[in-house]
């Protein structure tokens, strides 16, 4: 299914380089927060978070958190880091979506969503009409619902190739050319 299926996928966020960015043509980003910059829950970014979004934000992209969590969970934690956020966003809806790229006065096709979880971060993108970056949950959480989502993800993960960090994005388009002889 095309709306499942993530632009890239990435082991974690600090595989995303600059680079990366620009080879999919991109000039903002939004960003989940749990599973993505920290454990669910968490106050404390991943080790390297704070350095990533620092850079990432030199390399001139505009950066904001867009979250299905509450305001309560996420202003403190997008304060800390300092990225403006959109607090329930109600993924894989459109809604949080819009608010956050209204924010970076972006078209979508200018925009990557980055997430842990192909049925609210990549669904939403593809319906959105951004790009998508999926990453491999760092975390374990608990609860049926997730359990779930992620047994139903199992095979899609399953089919992609990771890129590891540096690695130059081949988008569709040039795999095309290249299974067919350039033609």
């Amino acid at each position: 299914m095309p709306l499942l299926k993530p632009t890239v996928a990435v082991n974690k966020v600090t595989d995303i380089t600059p680079g990366l960015l620009h080879d999919l043509k991109i000039d903002a980003i939004l960003l989940d927060v749990d599973n993505t910059l920290a454990p669910p829950s968490e106050k404390t970014p991943y080790e390297g978070v704070r350095e990533w979004i620092e850079e990432i934000k030199a390399a001139g992209f505009a950066v904001v958190i867009c979250s299905n969590n509450f305001n309560k969970r996420i202003r403190p934690f997008s304060d800390d880091v300092g990225l403006d956020c959109v607090s329930m966003s109600l993924k894989p809806f459109p809604f949080g979506f819009n608010r956050a790229k209204r924010k970076l006065h972006e078209k979508p096709k200018s925009v990557v969503v980055i997430g842990d979880q192909i049925y609210t971060d990549i669904l939403g993108a593809n319906a959105a009409g951004m790009k998508s970056i999926l990453l491999v949950p760092q975390s374990s959480e608990k609860g049926f619902s997730i359990w779930l989502r992620r047994k139903m993800e199992k095979k899609i993960r399953g089919d992609l190739k990771l890129l590891k960090r540096g690695e130059k994005y081949v988008g569709e388009r040039e795999r095309y050319h290249r299974r067919n002889g350039g033609k």
